[in-house]
């Protein structure tokens, strides 16, 4: 047993799937199979309940995952910690960021670090909030920005920005000259709404169900220009941060503020708690956090 077959074991009970795990980690499905036998014969049990459609963790597979994550994790922050005094200044970096912080808040920031740290590779996926937190959690992505709160028990996490939610309408919406608008007046509207994945799809939709009314929700997207382009033709109505608002075209767009209070856009920086820091991952936290003029202690 090494290394290499707890990690394809991990990927495996993740996906809860021998394809998407393969496809996952760039090897062929009987290669990741084999790996899965190799390591149930040398523990002598099985750790995957398989049937037809899907497949399920044991319950010996499920003690297996749970040792498995803690050993893989230490083995990174081993490999990581001697990168760093092997290769100072040296690495990679790989950042998770919804669609829309990334374009608001860190081009800047992003050339300062690749000017300053050149000899860094930098990576930035663009995911919703939900699905950098799990690439934090199973260690694809060193760093990212979601929507707060987040579990502070998984997390270490600083905030950068707080502001309103604003509605969004076309220009001849019987809404589109009020000055607010509370949220129970959009029970019979349209919405469009960003993807389940974004925590603002979950919280919007709580928002209304609290106000006593399921939004009836015509279009997802995980893009704001396209959420934006559909009202401007009228098709629904949206909600999206002040910031996005701001950058709206207003002879197509009326921007509405809500009356009553919403679950506001508050955005932080998180990390693995008690995962090992490269100095990649430092560099960018101490750059960023003077950016937004907080003040961060790190080793």
């Amino acid at each position: 047993m090494d290394v290499r077959h707890l990690t394809y074991f991990i990927e495996v009970a993740r996906h809860r799937s021998f394809t998407k795990a393969a496809r996952s980690l760039h090897i062929t499905q009987p290669s990741i199979s084999k790996m899965i036998k190799i390591l149930e014969d040398e523990l002598g049990t099985t750790l995957f309940y398989r049937s037809a459609k899907q497949i399920e963790l044991t319950d010996a597979g499920r003690a297996v995952l749970h040792q498995s994550q803690q050993i893989v994790t230490s083995f990174q922050n081993l490999t990581s910690e001697l990168a760093d005094v092997i290769n100072l200044k040296k690495g990679t970096l790989v950042i998770g960021l919804p669609p829309m912080v990334g374009a608001r808040f860190f081009p800047k920031i992003i050339a300062d670090y690749t000017r300053l740290y050149p000899q860094i590779s930098l990576s930035l996926i663009e995911v919703g909030s939900k699905k950098v937190e799990d690439g934090i959690e199973d260690g694809s992505l060193d760093i990212g920005m979601v929507a707060l709160p987040v579990n502070e028990n998984n997390f270490e996490m600083f905030p950068f920005v707080k502001e309103p939610l604003m509605l969004i309408v076309h220009p001849d919406h019987e809404l589109a000259n009020r000055s607010n608008v509370e949220l129970t007046e959009l029970k019979n509207e349209s919405f469009i709404l960003l993807r389940e994945d974004f925590t603002l799809h979950g919280r919007i939709v709580n928002r209304c169900i609290q106000s006593g009314f399921d939004p009836k929700i015509i279009c997802e997207s995980s893009q704001w220009d396209f959420i934006s382009e559909m009202v401007a033709i009228n098709l629904g109505i949206a909600i999206l941060p002040r910031t996005i608002c701001k950058e709206l075209d207003p002879a197509k767009i009326k921007t509405v503020s809500l009356a009553e209070p919403m679950v506001p856009w508050h955005l932080g920086m998180i990390w693995k708690k008690d995962r090992y820091l490269s100095f990649a991952s430092r560099s960018w936290l101490k750059l960023t956090s003077q950016y937004f003029g907080i003040k961060l202690d790190l080793p």
